[in-house]
Parts: C-alpha cells; structure tokens; sequence
C-alpha cells in the first residue's frame, strides 16, 4: 500500500510538472501572454492600439493569413477593433486602449477558418 502511494504521488508531481510548464510562458514585449491552442499569444499596449504577438511551440507564428478582432471591456465601457497582420507574428489593433484591469478577448482566424479565443486580463 505505502509503495503505491508513493507511485500515485511521484505520477501526480511529473503531470503537474509537465502541465505548469507548458503554461509558464514569459512576455517578450511587456504585455499579458496567455495560452491557448497550444499557441502562446502576447497582448500588447503600443501607443494608441494594441497588438497580440502570436508564439507557436516556441518559435514565431506566421500571422499573414491570421485575422480577428480585439474586444475590450473596462469597467460599462466596450471598444471593439480588427486585428490584422503587422509583420511577421504580430496582429495589430488601431484605436484601442488596454486600461490596468480592463478584460480583453481576442477572436482570431487563420487560414484554415478556425476560430482560437484568447482572453486577458491587462496588467
């Protein structure tokens, strides 16, 4: 009995190990990064917009034929703008603003028409 309570314990810390891990992606541009679709997406304030920098396993994605939408609410207020491909991982919004506190959810397709929603929390 001991000697399988020690197996199940040794189990449980390696899946959540392993689990923790793969979450714990760091901001490369000073945004909120989250997961989803095992893809990390990076929210980004950038003067009067904002941008979501998109990291597959790693490396950079191709965001040309990735499209979307930022919608953020802070407080009772709702903006709402397009995200569209600026460079090579970065999906930019024009006319929106990332206020501390404020929930943001991205929408974004890419070429094959799927649809990943990403949600945040401004920092």
């Amino acid at each position: 009995m001991n000697k399988l309570l020690i197996a199940l314990t040794a189990a449980f810390a390696a899946i959540s190990f392993n689990a923790h891990a793969h979450g714990d992606a760091k901001p490369m541009h000073g945004g909120v990064v989250q997961s989803a679709s095992d893809r990390d997406f990076e929210l980004v304030s950038e003067g009067t917009g904002a941008a979501v920098y998109v990291v597959d396993h790693g490396k950079p994605a191709d965001t040309a034929k990735m499209s979307g939408k930022l919608t953020v609410l802070d407080g009772k207020e709702k903006t709402e703008a397009e995200l569209t491909p600026a460079g090579s991982n970065k999906l930019q919004a024009a006319n929106i603003k990332l206020a501390p506190g404020a929930k943001a959810v991205a929408s974004i397709s890419g070429a094959t028409g799927k649809v990943i929603t990403v949600r945040f929390t401004v920092k």
